[in-house]
């Protein structure tokens, strides 16, 4: 299996409990080599197999290369995890310019359609594969188009969305499903990076569950969707959002 993005956060959570499951986890990060080496020796710890792999999503180098090193490194590929996502400060759309909205789609939509090209690749029965899962980590923000916050984050959501319906039917006699989860309003990093660490804190209320979720309730999500237990769903989208 290999994850995007899985030096912290969901990612991360998702390659331990891959690992509890018996998966060798390629542990994709970009730029924080320590937390990925920490989530590797928490794996090897437990009796799992794990690598730590640099590469920036947003390069199609990176993600080859990405890819050719967990070939070598781990053999046939039976799932992706397309997890890794940015978003920026919070403001509003008369106040972001043009790189901003590339880092974001750049990362957030062609990186994922770059390493789900990849895995296609090698699972594909038609092309000599043995068939495999590809799970999109999208968000709430797909429906609710966070106004006044990130627009253009949700805006590359519901790409993602749209993504793995059109592919989940590519794909759907080959031997690989395509599914997506939701998450919302959950305790990761990401909140820090848009400029508001206690953003769930704030709305938490708001949310009919009355709290915000964990990296590792999203986590169970995703590997029932690149397990077998989910062997007959196909371009379907679990929310983990407290009921919003």
């Amino acid at each position: 299996m290999i994850i995007t993005g899985a030096s912290r956060g969901i990612g991360a959570a998702t390659a331990r409990l891959a690992a509890q499951n018996g998966f060798a986890v390629a542990v994709s990060y970009h730029k924080n080599e320590i937390a990925a080496q920490t989530v590797v020796s928490d794996i090897m710890a437990g009796g799992g197999k794990a690598i730590a792999l640099q590469a920036d999503i947003s390069k199609e180098e990176d993600i080859l290369r990405l890819f050719s090193e967990t070939d070598r490194l781990l053999g046939n590929l039976s799932s992706l995890i397309n997890n890794a996502g940015i978003l920026e400060r919070q403001m509003r759309l008369e106040d972001m310019d043009a790189p901003r909205l590339n880092r974001i789609f750049s990362t957030n939509i062609t990186g994922q359609f770059i390493c789900a090209r990849e895995a296609v690749k090698r699972m594909s029965v038609k092309q000599g594969g043995q068939g495999g899962a590809i799970v999109n980590v999208s968000s709430v923000a797909s429906r609710t188009g966070a106004p006044n916050e990130y627009i253009d984050y949700a805006a590359s959501k519901g790409a993602i969305d749209a993504f793995t319906i059109g592919l989940s039917k590519e794909l759907a006699a080959e031997g690989i499903r395509v599914n997506a989860v939701r998450p919302a309003f959950i305790y990761t990093d990401i909140h820090a990076d848009g400029g508001e660490p206690g953003r769930v804190d704030r709305i938490k209320e708001s949310i009919p569950m009355k709290r915000g979720g964990t990296a590792e309730e999203v986590a169970e999500a995703i590997l029932w969707l690149a397990s077998e237990k989910s062997s007959y769903s196909t371009g379907t989208f679990i929310d983990v959002t407290g009921g919003r």
